[in-house]
């Protein structure tokens, strides 16, 4: 069990009401169901009505409900509730890290790759020759790195990925029949980068590819050969991005999107649900449709 003193001293709430001596062993979903006095749970500022309603538990919240004195019921309050959850969750709670240090057994890992600690490597991974994997990082079950793949420090992978595979890339010969390119370069994969599962991301044909820091990759993805990703950008799940694209800074790139190979996306834009870009994206545009065009305010 975590103290509940424990999560007060690292949040620093605003304020606190309630028995702080108390032991928290279950983080829950807010709901008035619940009759565990030990359970967390977390309310966002427009559903603080049903604060009313919640008997039993600690909850982190931005204002104590109107009635507030019952003996089975904590309030942490701060300015920020979901990212305080986030915080405790990941400070306390956080299973994967438990994990960390630990290759299983089934992991096939090449005599010449450089690993960092700690490191976790799960069931069935494959790590390829002359890769560089930083520390803290996670690579979860059947995950596939492939030569020459670089990885930063606090990276988490997924499962059933495949990191710096071929990419489609073909030429016809002199009798018109298609011959793949030969893709010399590799995968860049920068610090504090977290990739989902059953994503693929190709190898340059000559460079990198490039996912720079921070970046956050949903599952089902593809990120094509040569593709740069800027930093503290979010690629959400089914996206696909083509080969020579170059994405900037704080870009939001939504479900089931695709961007055209060779595409310049500027720094903090938005790319809609379903979009096709066909186009270069300008800075701080927002764009939807299919040919993904700016969204009129």
């Amino acid at each position: 069990m975590i103290k509940l003193q424990d999560i007060l001293e690292f949040l620093l709430p605003v304020s606190f009401w309630g028995d702080n001596s108390i032991e928290i062993n279950s983080i829950l979903q807010l709901s008035n169901a619940n009759q565990d006095e030990h359970a967390l749970m977390w309310c966002s500022p427009k559903n603080s009505e049903k604060l009313e309603l919640i008997e039993f538990g600690t909850i982190i919240c931005s204002q104590l409900p109107s009635i507030y004195n019952r003996s089975m019921c904590n309030y942490i309050v701060v300015e920020n509730p979901r990212q305080a959850f986030q915080k405790v969750v990941n400070r306390f709670f956080n299973i994967e890290s438990s994990h960390l240090g630990g290759i299983s057994s089934t992991a096939i890992i090449h005599s010449n790759v450089a690993i960092g600690y700690p490191l976790y490597v799960g069931e069935f991974v494959v790590i390829e020759e002359d890769c560089i994997i930083g520390s803290n990082v996670f690579i979860d079950h059947h995950t596939v790195i492939k030569r020459n793949t670089r990885i930063g420090d606090n990276v988490r992978i997924g499962s059933s990925n495949v990191i710096g595979g071929v990419g489609f890339g073909y030429e016809k010969n002199e009798s018109g029949d298609y011959e793949v390119i030969l893709h010399i370069g590799n995968v860049v994969i920068e610090d504090d980068v977290e990739i989902g599962n059953c994503t693929c991301i190709d190898r340059a044909v000559l460079g990198s590819t490039l996912i720079r820091r921070n970046v956050k990759i949903d599952n089902l993805v593809h990120i094509a050969h040569g593709v740069e990703i800027g930093a503290n950008s979010l690629v959400i799940a089914n996206a696909m991005i083509a080969g020579s694209v170059k994405v900037g800074m704080n870009v939001w790139i939504a479900p089931s999107s695709s961007i055209l190979n060779k595409k310049c996306i500027s720094n903090n834009a938005v790319i809609g649900m379903g979009a096709v870009v066909i186009k270069d994206v300008e800075e701080n545009q927002i764009v939807i449709g299919n040919p993904a065009k700016p969204l009129q305010k």
